[in-house]
This record gives structure tokens, C-alpha cells and sequence, in this order.
């Protein structure tokens, strides 16, 4: 069955069962690979992406429920939210194993495009899906503060 999807602003078909998971549509069938499989029952984060604008697990969204919205991958995100949350990222030293940081970013980025200007509370529950085997949830914290205050002032 063919299946229409818009991923990263390029419209594309895909010839894939309705029910196969987004994830492996993007990692496999796409060669996107930088949304990560975590463990492939949404608890973890890892595999998050953006549809119609909102943080998503695609290792439980079928690919049929992604023929309706646009997709965002980390490598299609806007470099307008990307570049800041990348450099507080490095800035405040958030990556240890590195494993979780696309789900973190994309979780992170969804957060800013709604809430520009969150509270520790905001950044908390909207980061509360993303699981960070190395513990750096604090830092995480400082990064999105940071980055908000970088895109509020226009710096990249």
C-alpha cells in the first residue's frame, strides 16, 4: 500500500504495510537515521519527532497516522531552534553516552516553539517522556533556559 507522507518540507510515497511503526519508516525505508530507537514502546524518548508541529513517539505512531501531518526529523528541524538548542547543548556539556539527545532536542524544540519562555515547570513536564540514562537531567534544564534566552535575542 503506498502512503503518502510530507518528511522534513519533501513529499514522498512509501510502500510499507499501514501498520508499520514511523520509526522504521524514517530509519529504513527513508535512510534518515537520526531519530534513534530507544525501546520501541514510547517510554523512553528517543525516537521522538515532530507531526504537525507537536513532539511525538514514532516508535508507536503507524506510519498510516503520518499520512496526515507533516513530519520533522532532527535533520530537518528549523535551524532557527536547532542552532540554539545545539549550542547550549555543548555549552552546558548536556551529552554523556549521547544516545537520548535527538529525542531531547526534538522534545526540547517542540517546548520552545510553544512556550518561548518556559519555567522549570514548563521544561519538566514537557521533558518528562524523555529518559536520560546518564542522569543529566539538571543540565538539560540549564540548556533549554539557555536556548530560549538565545532565540529570544536572536543568536544562533
Amino acid at each position: 500500500m503506498a502512503i503518502q507522507l510530507t518528511v522534513n518540507g519533501r513529499s514522498t510515497s512509501v510502500e510499507v504495510p499501514a501498520d508499520t511503526p514511523l520509526l522504521w519508516v524514517l530509519r529504513d525505508v527513508l535512510n534518515l537515521y537520526g531519530t534513534k530507537y530507544g525501546c520501541g514502546i514510547g517510554q523512553c524518548g528517543a525516537c521522538t519527532v515532530h507531526m504537525g508541529g507537536k513532539a511525538i513517539r514514532s516508535c508507536m505512531t503507524p506510519v498510516s497516522a503520518a499520512a496526515s501531518a507533516p513530519i520533522a526529523t532532527i535533520e530537518g528541524l528549523s535551524p532557527r531552534l536547532a542552532q540554539p538548542l545545539q549550542a547550549a547543548w555543548v555549552d552546558v556539556d548536556v551529552p554523556q553516552c549521547g544516545y537520548c539527545q535527538v529525542g531531547q532536542i526534538m522534545s526540547a524544540a517542540a517546548l520552545l516553539s510553544t512556550h518561548p519562555k518556559p519555567t522549570d515547570q514548563d521544561i519538566d513536564e514537557a521533558m518528562s517522556g524523555n529518559l536520560c540514562r546518564c542522569g543529566t537531567y539538571v543540565r538539560i534544564r540549564q540548556a533549554i533556559h539557555r536556548a530560549a534566552a538565545a532565540h529570544q535575542k536572536g543568536v544562533a
